[in-house]
C-alpha cells in the first residue's frame, strides 16, 4: 500500500471494474462518494492517474471476520484486523458475534463491542448478532440495535459461551424475528472425535456432515419462510441440495472461502495445524465443484472466515489445535492466483468478493463503483507476484497457511470513501438498514 496522501478528487485507469463490465474510465469523487463516472479522456484537473499495470476495483466486502475484541484481543483486535483488511483491499467487514467476551448475543453486548472498537477501525465495520439457546426472546431488540442478522451453529462452536442450536431451536429463532440467519452447518451426529494428523481430522468431519446440516437449514427456511445463508461451504455433497432449494424459491444462499478454493487436502502436511479449520479443507474434487458452483450462482460469495488465535493455540496436533485460518489480508490475491489459472476473470471476483457480500447484508453503497456509492476503491496489480511472509502481515499473530506461498496480484492502494487507508483510523460503524450510522 502507498503512504497516506490527500483525498481523491478523481482517479482514472485503463481498466476500471464497473457494474456493467471493465472499461477505461475516470471516477470522480466528492464528499467520499462516487460523483460521476466519465470517459477516460474527460478527466478533471487534479486527477490521479493509475499506472498501466494497475486496475481499479471496488473495495472488497468481507462479511465473515472474527475480530475477537473485547475479551480475546490477544487473538486479534479491531486495530490489527481492520489494518490487515485494508492492506488486502477490503474496505468493509462484518464482525462475527463469537470469540469476543461477551459474545454479541444481546443489545448490551453489542454496545460493549462498539465501545471497544471506537477509534480503532481502518475500514467500515458492521456486526452480526448471535442466536444461541435461551436468547430467542432478545433477538428482536438486538436486530433493532443494528446487527445484520444472526449467526448460529448446529455443532459445537469451540467456545463454551456460544453453544449450538438444535434444529428446533434454529426454527424457533427464525420464527421470532424477520432477519437473515447465517449458519455453521455441520451435523454433530456425523462428526467424530478429531484425530491428531490431518487425514484423520478430515475423515472425522466428513462431507456428509455438511450435507445433512445444510438439509436441516433448508427445511427450517422452508417451514418458516426465513432468509438463510450457509457459511463457509467446503463439501460438494451439499451443492445439489442448495441448487434444488433455490430452484424451489426457498430463500437460501451460500458462501465459501479462499482456503477451500485454493488449498487442497492432498497437499496439507500431516501436522501442519495452521491449515486447521472447520469444516476442513477438502480434496481437489470438492474444490473444483465449489468453483463451478460459484460460476453457476449456487454459491454467491467468497469471504475470508478470518479466525486467528495466538500461536500457542496452534501448537500440537489437529486434535487439540484451534480451528481457524487467518487470511483477511490475502483473500484477493489468493483467489486471483487460482482464478487466473482457471481462466476466470477479475469481473467474477468483483462480483463474488465485493458486490454479492454487500448485497447479502443490504449495503447498496458498498461493493461497487457506481454513482452514489461510497468511494471505496482499490488499485490492484493483477500481474505482480509476491511471496507471503507471515511476519509482515498486519493481523496480530503471524500464523497463516499461506506463509511461503507465491501469490499473484498485489494491492497498491486502498481508499476508504476516497481517502487512502494507512493513516489514522477512519472507519465507521455500519447499520443493518442504513448505509452508515454516524
Amino acid at each position: 500500500m502507498t503512504s497516506p496522501a490527500e483525498p481523491l478528487r478523481a482517479v482514472r485507469a485503463r481498466r476500471v471494474y464497473l457494474p456493467d463490465g471493465e472499461r477505461p474510465a475516470t471516477v470522480v469523487v466528492s464528499d467520499g462518494r462516487v460523483a460521476a463516472i466519465l470517459p477516460y479522456d474527460d478527466a478533471p484537473e487534479g486527477v490521479t492517474d493509475l499506472a498501466d499495470d494497475l486496475v481499479l476495483l471496488p473495495g472488497l466486502v468481507d462479511t465473515h471476520v472474527h475480530v475477537n475484541e473485547p475479551g480475546r484481543t490477544q487473538w486479534e483486535g479491531f486495530a490489527t484486523a481492520t489494518r490487515a483488511a485494508a492492506a488486502g483491499g477490503v474496505t468493509t467487514i462484518v464482525d462475527m458475534p463469537l470469540n469476543s467476551l461477551p459474545p454479541t448475543v444481546d443489545a448490551a453486548a453489542l454496545a460493549v463491542k462498539k465501545k471497544a472498537a471506537e477509534g480503532q477501525c481502518h475500514v467500515d465495520v458492521g456486526f452480526w448478532g448471535g442466536a444461541i439457546p435461551g436468547n430467542a426472546g432478545g433477538l428482536p431488540a438486538l436486530h433493532a440495535a443494528g446487527v445484520f442478522g444472526f449467526k448460529s451453529f448446529l455443532i459445537d462452536s469451540g467456545v463454551p459461551e456460544f453453544p449450538p442450536l438444535d434444529p428446533a431451536g434454529l426454527e424457533a429463532a427464525m420464527r421470532r424475528v424477520d432477519a437473515l440467519f447465517i449458519v455453521h452447518a455441520e451435523d454433530p451426529a456425523l462428526v467424530s472425535e478429531a484425530e491428531p494428523e490431518f487425514p484423520g481430522f478430515v475423515a472425522s468431519r466428513p462431507p456428509e456432515a455438511e450435507a445433512r446440516a445444510v438439509a436441516t437449514v433448508i427445511e427450517a427456511a422452508r417451514r418458516t419462510g426465513a432468509r438463510a445463508h450457509i457459511l463457509h461451504l467446503a463439501a460438494a455433497d451439499a451443492l445439489p441440495l442448495l441448487r434444488q432449494a433455490q430452484a424451489e424459491g426457498i430463500r437460501i444462499t451460500a458462501e465459501t472461502c479462499p482456503h477451500y478454493l485454493t488449498l487442497r487436502a492432498e497437499d496439507v502436511p500431516a501436522l501442519a495445524t495452521e491449515y486447521k479449520c472447520c469444516p476442513p479443507i477438502r480434496e481437489g474434487a470438492h474444490q473444483d465443484a465449489l468453483w463451478e458452483a460459484l460460476l453457476t450462482g449456487v454459491i454467491t460469495c467468497v469471504v475470508s472466515d478470518h479466525s486467528p488465535c495466538t500461536p500457542d493455540l496452534k501448537e500440537g496436533d489437529f486434535a487439540t489445535a484451534w480451528g481457524g485460518i487467518a487470511s483477511v489480508q490475502l483473500g484477493l490475491s489468493a483467489i486471483w492466483t487460482e482464478a487466473s489459472k482457471r481462466g476466470i476473470s477479475l469481473n467474477n471476483l468483483v462480483e463474488w468478493m465485493s458486490r454479492a457480500p454487500a448485497d447479502l447484508v443490504g449495503l447498496s453503497a458498498k461493493g461497487r463503483i457506481a454513482v452514489g456509492a461510497d468511494a471505496d476503491l482499490v488499485a490492484f496489480a493483477p500481474e505482480e507476484e509476491f511471496t507471503v511472509d507471515a511476519g509482515t502481515l498486519f493481523h496480530r499473530n503471524p500464523v497463516t497457511p499461506y506463509h511461503g506461498r507465491t501469490l499473484r496480484g498485489v494491492v497498491h492502494t486502498t481508499w476508504l470513501r476516497g481517502v487512502p487507508t494507512g493513516g489514522a483510523p477512519a472507519g465507521r460503524f455500519l447499520h443493518r438498514e442504513e448505509s452508515v450510522v454516524h
